[in-house]
């Protein structure tokens, strides 16, 4: 993470770095001194109504969080640059917390984080679950879908619950997914005189709403007949929807191999069709990013139904490339899967151009047009060719043959090579 503050914030002064508090459903009796004459010495306590009902009365001007928060950050802590401040974080600030934003937008050297244990921590002492062997996904302010490329037969997942409501939305969709037999447990209001704990069988749940400030653990148990769709490339072609216009389940396998996705890289997927690249990569890793650029608006539209369907609904989804790239300040990418269009005059160029010094760029060919293109560049840019070919048993008759696919000529190439 970068020491440098946010595009636009002037430095915070060094002399009175905010104090930024974590404070539990235990609330004020569950600080340590540190942390309580932080909240006293301050001139100005901002946080949400429920934390800031926690510290005493008087002391301190108290202001709430606007909404919406972020877009209003910057401005808010500028207007008390010159004050001491104090801010109130749930548990620990920098677990999925406002610690992170903050250090974002002024640097680590602005802060000075007193945190106390996090909803995952507490849920694992309670549960007796190892936290460094835990999958933790938050679904506040996401879709509850985020939870799907984590599941897996006898693992163990946290869920960061956006209200009362979660876990119900959460019982629903994993009983959709094969995931019915699992047992879910609800901790809510955890370290507090509140705290309550409730667990069932997902495909059972009945429980009505509860508190709204809950944590929700899955031990995964799935249903043997479900397909298993893991983070590995390479997803059954049968869970994507659409026309039928996708890269198939092993060429696609092979072509990830060659994109190599790293944790919180950005593709290109040039040709999206079902969306099946882009999704699979952004698979991969909760931090990976993907562009896919698509002309077809039907087709566009089951790129994002398909996304949402597997977990990764943050996959941007474009118009014709070309159009799309006419803005200068389009975001570099990482790799660069070219899946249809190489005829198309400039496309390679542009996406080369713009692809960052280190990155990959995967091509895939069908026609004798396109593979002579692949030859050329090669020549030009170096990298390595590949011709491979698929081929899949079906019903003949009575009997069972070889369905050939067509051939595939597939050119990767690293820029600066």
């Amino acid at each position: 993470m970068s020491g440098a503050p946010g595009v636009g914030m002037e430095p915070w002064p060094v002399r009175s770095p905010i104090a930024v508090v974590g404070i539990g459903a235990d609330g004020w009796d569950g600080l340590g001194a540190a942390a309580r004459t932080a909240v006293e010495r301050a001139d100005v306590v901002l946080g949400s109504y429920r934390q800031l009902a926690m510290i005493p009365s008087g002391g301190p001007e108290r202001l709430p969080w606007p909404s919406p928060l972020l877009p209003a950050l910057a401005d808010l802590l500028a207007a008390h640059r010159d004050r001491r401040v104090c801010v109130l974080a749930s548990g620990d600030p920098m677990f999925y917390g406002i610690g992170v934003s903050l250090a974002k937008l002024l640097g680590p050297q602005a802060l000075r984080v007193l945190p106390q244990p996090s909803s995952a921590s507490l849920a694992c002492a309670r549960l007796g679950w190892g936290l460094a062997e835990i999958s933790v996904v938050t679904a506040v302010g996401r879709p509850i879908e985020t939870v799907l490329p984590e599941l897996a037969h006898r693992r163990r997942i946290l869920v960061l619950s956006e209200h009362d409501r979660t876990p119900a939305e959460l019982a629903k969709l994993l009983s959709g997914n094969g995931f019915g037999a699992s047992r879910m447990t609800v901790l809510e209001q955890l370290g507090g005189p509140a705290e309550r704990t409730v667990s069932g069988i997902v495909a059972d749940w009945s429980e009505p709403p509860g508190d709204r400030l809950n944590i929700v653990a899955l031990d995964c148990v799935a249903d043997p007949a479900v397909p298993r769709l893991t983070r590995i490339p390479g997803l059954p072609d049968g869970v994507y929807g659409g026309d039928g216009q996708l890269t198939k389940r092993e060429v696609r396998t092979l072509s990830l191999a060659a994109l190599a996705p790293s944790p919180g890289e950005l593709l290109w997927d040039i040709g999206g069709g079902s969306g099946t690249i882009a999704i699979e990569w952004c698979r991969t890793h909760p931090s990976c990013r993907a562009i896919t650029f698509e002309r077809s608006g039907a087709r566009r539209g089951q790129i994002a139904a398909n996304a949402l369907a597997l977990g990764v609904p943050g996959i941007t989804v474009l118009g014709e490339v070309l159009e799309e790239l006419s803005d200068d300040e389009f975001p570099t990418p990482d790799a660069v899967f070219l899946g249809g269009g190489l005829t198309q005059p400039g496309l390679f160029e542009n996406c080369w151009e713009r692809l960052r010094s280190g990155g990959r760029l995967v091509v895939n060919a069908v026609t004798v047009e396109s593979e002579t293109l692949l030859h050329a560049w090669a020549a030009e840019f170096g990298g390595a060719l590949s011709r491979f070919q698929v081929y899949r048993a079906e019903p003949l008759g009575g009997f069972t043959a070889w369905r050939p696919h067509l051939p595939i000529t597939q050119w990767v190439v690293v820029k600066g090579e």
